[in-house]
């Protein structure tokens, strides 16, 4: 809600509309719905966006809000990315210590993401990762409960809910963040021009390069939601650098690529992403389209 609040207040602001000329519409997703279980089990990104898309292809709305780390790579042509919001801060936030090297010897670290999961069994294979799921409140009660030791969460989420003083920032030098990680998209019908029209205004480019860029990736992958992989597209200008590791679900293996390219060069991307799974370990295959 605090994202289509943002979304709103940008229409509001780009085209001199008062507050009420956008109507909020609450739609409780089935990944808000079934929390005991990995998304992985359970349908992956798809439970975060097939209730808005039914209401989109409806016509019950114009327009659906997404954080763009949630949506599934590739969508159904019927829908329109018309808007990336400026992305927010990418990083990760670790909560329940200063740093990775202070989580205590054999620790549980709370999350059901495969990327989080795999990076910092990768950095401690020590500590234990136990399945820990819902929105920013839940999971602090949950890691306050006891469930787990540390958790992590996006740097995104929690400056939009303003929950600043919340954890440690996991530095991008040192851990990559998920695709996508800290961008709203706005999403229409590919057949509707007005709502394309309205929301084009509110489109921030240099952050649509970036999201694009790594959404390519991760079509170049065939990732899944069962995917470890972190990567991080960073505009500049016309140009683009890009950085990627992917991982084995346990983080025994890695590999990591990097490129500059111009902006929306898809075919630099295609081979980033042959060159990653050609230097991919089987463990690492196993995972993502080159399958061994």
């Amino acid at each position: 809600m605090a994202q289509a609040v943002e979304t709103r207040n940008r229409l509001c602001a780009a085209h001199g509309w008062d507050e009420e000329a956008v109507e909020l519409v609450p739609v409780v997703a089935s990944g808000d719905k079934i929390q005991d279980r990995p998304l992985a089990e359970i349908g992956g990104k798809a439970l975060w966006t097939k209730e808005l898309d039914a209401w989109l292809g409806e016509g019950r709305i114009d327009a659906a809000v997404h954080s763009m780390k949630d949506v599934e790579t590739f969508r159904p042509e019927a829908l329109h990315i018309a808007a990336i919001l400026p992305r927010e801060d990418k990083r990760d936030v670790l909560v329940g210590a200063a740093g990775i090297e202070d989580i205590p010897k054999g620790a549980k670290v709370g999350t059901s993401a495969p990327r989080r999961a795999a990076q910092m069994l990768s950095l401690r294979p020590d500590v234990e990762v136990v399945t820990f799921r819902g929105n920013v409140a839940t999971r602090l009660g949950k890691l306050e409960a006891g469930e787990a030791d540390v958790t992590l969460l996006a740097a995104a989420g929690l400056k939009r809910l303003g929950e600043l003083d919340i954890g440690s920032p996991l530095e991008l030098d040192e851990w990559l963040p998920a695709a996508a990680q800290g961008a709203i998209g706005i999403e229409c019908r590919a057949d509707d021009a007005g709502a394309r029209a309205l929301l084009s205004p509110i489109d921030h480019a240099p952050s649509r390069a970036e999201i694009m860029a790594e959404r390519a990736l991760l079509a170049g992958l065939n990732g899944t939601c069962h995917s470890p992989i972190a990567v991080l597209a960073e505009a500049m200008g016309n140009r683009l650098s890009i950085r990627a590791t992917l991982y084995s679900p346990d983080g025994t293996d890695k590999v990591a690529g990097e490129g500059e390219l111009a902006l929306a060069d898809y075919a630099a991307i295609e081979r980033l992403a042959a060159d990653l799974l050609d230097r991919a370990s089987p463990a690492i295959r196993t995972v993502f389209g080159g399958a061994a």
